[in-house]
């Protein structure tokens, strides 16, 4: 049995029932899911794929939709640039032919479509014989080979390249790529592989070292940004939460969020809350204890102020008033996090 056979044999039996493998493969359904698959991981994704197809059928639907409803349909899978593009693509392509185009070449011209995924959706959803290269393949193509180089420079990716092309071209092509990734995936882990499972494991000369964990080897990771907020929690007698939308900066824009600010080195979170929602009638501020958030590079250390109205004043306050179990508008995981912090013990350095 040739080794592309051996990767579709144990797909067959191995593939989990992810909601975008549905066969036949609709183009749009592989474009939604794998742009939502970038930098996500697959339980998350699972969860709002379903519900973002529903809202949004195709790609006509996706276009005629506003922005801020696809982002809020997005709400919980972070880096929402990639749901700003996917809602332009769809205005282009509905603008333009209609359909998806059906090449990775003409794929790569449309808007947030890299290399990887044209190659993606040219493979999964139209047999186009090309190999799709994510981080879990070169991680298997890595232990198959030994390759001691790093896989992403130019001598490292056509070792692969030329490790790939024949499995894919003996094909078919979308099964062998997706057999692949959900090798690297579930069974050749970056930390324990279970290379006992592994159908590549005979021939593997990574696992002949005994050390398979060393391939590839580690990237250098890029240099975290330190960042440090103040959020104003301002929150009224029926238990809403204030929220503003955010229009300007490379991260959280159109999102709606309670107020927020970087905070300077000298300015108390306090005073920058009352800053931020200078109403007279807010209660004392009364500090929280300091919480981590992530986004992108971003280290963000966030410091919340709870600022509770008084009866009668939420008409007076400029921004909308929510339910933060069920927000009705798109906003960020920073949200929960926010409401889950108010359930802690207030700061008593505030006082």
């Amino acid at each position: 049995m040739t080794l592309a056979r051996q990767i579709l044999a144990w797909y067959r039996h191995h593939a989990r029932p992810l909601p975008w493998r549905r066969e036949p493969r609709d183009p749009y359904r592989v474009l939604v899911s794998e742009l939502m698959l970038q930098q996500t991981q697959v339980d998350r994704v699972t969860d709002r794929f379903e519900a973002f197809i529903a809202a949004f059928p195709d790609l006509a639907a996706l276009a005629a939709a506003r922005e801020e409803q696809v982002l809020a349909m997005w709400s919980g899978l972070g880096y929402y640039r990639r749901a700003r593009m996917l809602h332009r693509l769809a205005r282009e392509v509905v603008a333009g032919s209609g359909a998806l185009p059906n090449s990775a070449a003409e794929l790569a011209g449309l808007p947030g479509v890299g290399p990887y995924t044209a190659a993606a959706v040219a493979s999964l959803a139209f047999g186009e014989t090309i190999p799709v290269i994510d981080g879990n393949v070169l991680r298997v193509a890595s232990r198959a080979l030994a390759l001691a180089g790093d896989p992403r420079a130019k001598a490292g990716r056509e070792a692969i390249l030329q490790w790939l092309r024949p499995l894919v071209e003996e094909g078919p092509p979308g099964p062998v790529n997706e057999a692949l990734i959900e090798l690297g995936a579930t069974v050749c882990r970056p930390v324990a592989p279970a290379c006992d499972r592994c159908p590549l494991a005979t021939g593997c000369r990574a696992r002949a070292t005994g050390r398979p964990e060393r391939y590839p080897p580690p990237r250098r990771r890029r240099s975290g940004l330190a960042v440090t907020w103040v959020a104003a929690c301002c929150i009224d007698g029926r238990g809403r939460w204030l929220v503003r939308q955010v229009t300007e900066g490379p991260i959280l824009r159109g999102l709606w969020l309670p107020p927020i600010a970087e905070l300077g080195p000298e300015e108390p979170p306090d005073a920058a809350a009352r800053r931020l929602v200078p109403e007279p009638l807010l209660a004392e501020p009364r500090r929280l204890p300091a919480m981590r958030h992530s986004i992108t590079h971003r280290r963000i250390t966030v410091h919340p102020v709870r600022l509770e109205l008084q009866a009668g004043g939420a008409a007076t306050v400029v921004g909308r008033w929510i339910d933060p179990a069920e927000p009705g508008v798109p906003t960020s995981t920073l949200l929960s996090k926010l409401v889950q912090s108010n359930d802690l013990p207030v700061d008593d350095t505030s006082e």
